[in-house]
């Protein structure tokens, strides 16, 4: 990452500017624009004469470093290459996929349609592991050196002392949340512990439903504006859902598509709920980051108040009580299904 990002970086990007850059690279728009759900970038569907629409996504300010976007270009454009199911960066006439307007960076996508995948229909989980295991047999095979890594630091203690150094927790609260952030950094480094050597490799990173589209012919990985290095179980464990026992029917249909393409290590399971708490204390960390951009309290308006930091915190001390549970199990024979 690469500087600070400005308080209102999206000041200047006007309906203007915005069809400027996708007709400076060749597309004939008709004026029809449309405001895709993105917070952290601002990402339109623009239309083209004649039919058809592209995708323009303009990158925050102060982010990514412009090595950092190239290395996400690139994964992506040679898991398209591989026929991999991702949407990847469209290139210039001289294969550029970054390009620069009016002080932003920018790039084109193909604009694709799809809907959300059902989470819970088992048959539709090894085929979202069958692509995973795809993009993450590829993802091993070098790793990223502009792009970071997640780990108990950058997710968990940096976003701990910045909230701590924040005016966003309550002052009744701070001594509250500032000794559960520490028993829980103790209890995930535990099971970084348990989970023993784990083979960082590049990621999706951010593999929710919401970045996944499912078409006809099974699902197409979309947004890969937060790959890094990291476990393979990353990308895995926000497809699961419900209580113990269905996600460990879930993660064994995934894991019967995700082992025909690339080997997974069992003991990784240990770090399901260790990720997900450090997901919990970074994504509250990066709201209060970005609330000078004033689409974030428009978004979250319930962030500044007490109540949402009540719920923060039972949500993570129920953290607590899942880490000190047995780690999942799955039965590599308790889903034989096919699709």
């Amino acid at each position: 990452m690469a500087g600070t990002p400005n308080k209102t970086p999206y000041k200047n990007l006007s309906p203007e500017v915005i069809l400027q850059a996708t007709e400076r690279l060749g597309a004939r728009c008709d004026g029809r624009l449309l405001a895709l759900n993105s917070f952290e970038n601002r990402v339109y569907q623009v239309g083209l004469e004649g039919g058809g629409a592209l995708v323009v996504k303009f990158y925050r300010k102060g982010r990514w470093s412009r090595e950092a976007i190239l290395e996400e270009h690139h994964f992506t454009r040679q898991l398209a290459d591989l026929e991999i199911p991702v949407v990847s960066p469209l290139p210039d006439s001289g294969d550029a996929t970054l390009h620069t307007w009016r002080g932003f960076r920018y790039a084109l996508y193909p604009s694709r349609g799809g809907r959300a995948p059902d989470l819970e229909n088992l048959d539709h989980l090894e085929r979202l592991g069958l692509a995973l295991g795809r993009i993450h047999a590829l993802g091993a095979t070098r790793s990223f050196v502009a792009r970071p890594t997640l780990d108990v630091e950058s997710f968990g203690e940096e976003p701990h002392r910045f909230l701590m150094a924040s005016k966003f927790i309550p002052l009744d609260l701070r001594a509250t949340y500032d000794a559960l952030i520490k028993e829980l950094l103790q209890r995930i480094r535990r099971c970084f512990s348990l989970a023993g050597e784990v083979r960082l490799i590049r990621l999706h990173g951010d593999c929710h439903s919401g970045n996944i589209l499912w078409t006809e012919h099974g699902p197409l990985f979309v947004d890969f504006d937060d790959a890094r290095m990291g476990p393979a179980i990353q990308d895995l464990w926000m497809c699961l859902s419900g209580d113990r026992n269905e996600q460990g029917t879930q993660l064994a249909a995934l894991l019967r598509g995700y082992r025909k393409f690339h080997d997974f290590n069992p003991r990784e399971v240990h770090l399901i709920e260790a990720l997900r708490t450090l997901r919990m204390i970074h994504y509250a960390a990066w709201i209060a980051r970005r609330w000078d951009d004033p689409a974030f309290p428009r978004a979250f308006p319930w962030f500044d108040a007490p109540r949402y930091w009540d719920n923060h915190i039972l949500s993570l001390r129920e953290q607590v009580l899942l880490m000190q549970e047995p780690p999942l199990e799955w039965n590599p024979m308790a889903y034989r299904g096919d699709y």
